[in-house]
């Protein structure tokens, strides 16, 4: 393990390649995991089936595979983009979709009698939804958006096949210049655990503040 203690400033290099990527790939699939579940309940048919559609071919297909033909299969159309862009765009979308049914069970789980109650007092559709509906259901949504955060913190090993320098990338680099395998696997392993660990920690806080504001 001394060769993780003395290459451990490369390797948090990485970790902080990874949270970097988490925590922007998680604010826009929040983004447009909303977006998404809204259409799904309150668009017109096109509108459904289009998000419908989006959703069940992201969460069909593997991550690996989202991200290489973002990565490389749309330099064949000449689009060409940098490894981290290409990273955030698959991750992105990946957790848009997954988000998208968590806001869109959330939603549904409140009262129907609170949208009556709404309208009853001249609010339209989409007043209700913002002030009465989205501040319920993203209380409920926290934790399983919790665990999608948790779930994008490991994924985003998988971009290290377009060589972003996340930490699983960092480890391999180390792993090609000293041709030893465990002591960095397994320290990397370690590092995953602390961050995730302190992710859920933070959440469950957050989980518990807002329980007690509500």
């Amino acid at each position: 393990m001394q060769l993780v203690f003395d290459n451990l400033p490369f390797l948090l290099k990485g970790a902080g390649y990874t949270l970097l990527l988490t925590i922007v790939s998680m604010l826009f699939g929040l983004i447009i995991g909303l977006v998404v579940a809204i259409a799904r309940l309150k668009g017109n048919p096109p509108i459904r089936w289009i998000a419908r559609f989006y959703v069940s071919i992201i969460r069909g297909t593997p991550l690996l595979v989202q991200i290489v033909i973002i990565y490389y299969g749309l330099v064949d159309y000449g689009v060409t983009l940098g490894s981290l862009t290409a990273a955030y765009i698959a991750l992105s979308i990946n957790a848009g979709a997954y988000l998208s049914e968590t806001f869109r069970g959330a939603i549904l789980s409140v009262p129907k009698g609170q949208l009556e109650a709404a309208y009853s007092t001249g609010m339209t559709p989409w007043q209700a939804m913002r002030r009465i509906v989205l501040p319920q259901a993203m209380r409920i949504a926290i934790p399983p958006m919790g665990n999608t955060f948790i779930g994008m913190l490991k994924e985003t090993s998988l971009v290290s096949v377009i060589t972003v320098s996340e930490l699983l990338r960092q480890a391999q680099l180390l792993i090609a210049q000293y041709y030893q395998y465990m002591p960095f696997y397994l320290g990397i392993g370690v590092m995953y655990w602390i961050m995730s660990t302190g992710l859920a920690f933070i959440l469950e806080r957050f989980e518990r503040r807002l329980a007690k504001a509500y």
